[in-house]
């Protein structure tokens, strides 16, 4: 099992490039499933994650060639699905597996896709999933650890009115891309507003289908009766961004960070101003940090997009240890994502967790120990934190965070990090 090894205290300086959206590129694979013709997708990241759903799409018996060169087009082909099942084995690592489920059953009238697994950070229950596909005709079943849904046998899936009961974004994506093939019009409210589901909107028209309203809160989709092959770019990683803005500022460094979407961490680049860190747009694509070399305080609330990202929430944190006075981090996500907190404390940090508030007392010097991943976004933040440690840190379960970024270890090392994997 790799860990990482990190003496801290050096600045971060230089060019970094963020790679493509994890978030964006697998549901983007899995619209895959939609159509008999060939689906490329490009500025996709080699992560764990992305190889997980290789698998899985072929499993289904999709054609799928994922090149080792990060610049080469990952392309899926599934002529014929004879196999329309997500099997325990390959759904338990990654949560993203459930998405499978709205095109399998909209394209061939059945699925049997697996409870999912992934990070152990609160519930994140396929209810919601399930809900909206029975409104638009599926009978569905739960039993022995797996959801088993069929289309009407005469006409498929119908157009529905589905009004989610809590903004979630993989229910948003699952059934934006089972509307797509259903018969008459569907309109979903109280949708997610991730920049994601907009890329896969995106993609899914350049399919052919008929989508209005992505990247709101109301999305309109008229059903086709086929969808065909297309050629996307997927968006930059709006949260290996934002991990990249805290690692500088954390270190009081200067970086020029390229491939990046300003727009997508507006929140983030407005919370870590608020604690010093200079952060500008001089040209497209390119944000220029620069840390303040002592942080000030500031509260953050994890809210969904366009809010603050639960998914930054460890790395703040992080930061949050090097500021001069009292952060109040909130959770309002997920329920069980403090998991972090217990191994920075280890590291020195004055951290006390009250319900779904962590406060956070600073500066604290912070000294590198032995400290373990939780999930994918702590791992993240407990780098961070060992990067202003005195000493050297050992992160342990990295495989973590090798679901969600492209080679993380290399991108730091290159801005002057000292941190290297072990085996």
């Amino acid at each position: 099992m790799d860990k990482f090894v990190i003496t801290g205290g050096k600045r971060l300086e230089g060019t970094v490039a963020v790679s493509g959206a994890k978030n964006a590129a697998l549901p983007a694979m899995a619209a895959a499933l939609l159509t008999d013709q060939r689906v490329a997708l490009h500025n996709i990241p080699r992560v764990r994650d992305i190889a997980t759903m290789g698998r899985l799409l072929t499993h289904i018996q999709a054609d799928v060639e994922i090149p080792e060169a990060a610049e080469g087009a990952v392309r899926i082909r599934t002529e014929k699905i004879s196999h329309a099942e997500a099997p325990y084995e390959l759904v338990r690592t990654m949560r993203a597996s459930v998405l499978v489920l709205g095109p399998l059953v909209a394209r061939t009238g059945y699925a049997r896709v697996s409870l999912p697994g992934g990070c152990a950070i609160g519930a994140r229950p396929v209810d919601l999933h399930i809900k909206a596909l029975e409104l638009m005709g599926a009978k569905i079943e739960t039993e022995h650890g797996y959801i088993e849904a069929r289309a009407p046998a005469e006409g498929g899936l119908r157009g529905a009115h589905i009004v989610f009961e809590k903004i979630t974004v993989t229910g948003t994506e699952n059934v934006l891309m089972a509307a797509t093939l259903a018969n008459g019009e569907t309109l979903l409210e109280n949708c997610a507003r991730e920049p994601e589901v907009a890329d896969l909107a995106a993609l899914l028209v350049k399919m052919g289908a008929r989508i209005e309203g992505a990247g709101t809160a109301t999305i309109r989709v008229e059903g086709v009766g086929r969808l065909g092959g297309a050629e996307h770019r997927v968006i930059p990683d709006r949260i290996e961004t934002g991990t990249l803005l805290a690692a500088v500022a954390i270190t009081g460094g200067k970086v020029r960070i390229t491939r990046a979407e300003a727009a997508h961490v507006a929140a983030v680049i407005s919370k870590l101003s608020e604690t010093g860190a200079a952060i500008d747009t001089f040209e497209p694509g390119t944000l220029c940090v620069e840390g303040s070399g002592q942080a000030a305080p500031a509260d953050v609330t994890t809210q969904e997009y366009p809010g603050f990202p639960t998914d930054m929430q460890a790395q703040y944190m992080a930061l949050a240890t090097q500021a001069d006075g009292t952060s109040v981090i909130t959770e309002t996500i997920f329920e069980n994502r403090f998991l972090h907190a217990s191994e920075m404390t280890r590291m020195g940090a004055d951290i006390a967790i009250e319900g779904r508030r962590a406060v956070v007392r600073g500066p604290s010097r912070l000294t590198g120990t032995a400290v373990m991943a939780s999930d994918l976004r702590a791992s993240a933040g407990l780098v961070l934190a060992a990067l202003v440690a005195r000493g050297e840190t050992v992160v342990d379960r990295v495989y973590h965070i090798d679901r969600g970024y492209e080679r993380i270890e290399e991108k730091l090392s290159k801005l002057g990090a000292r941190i290297r994997r072990v085996s």
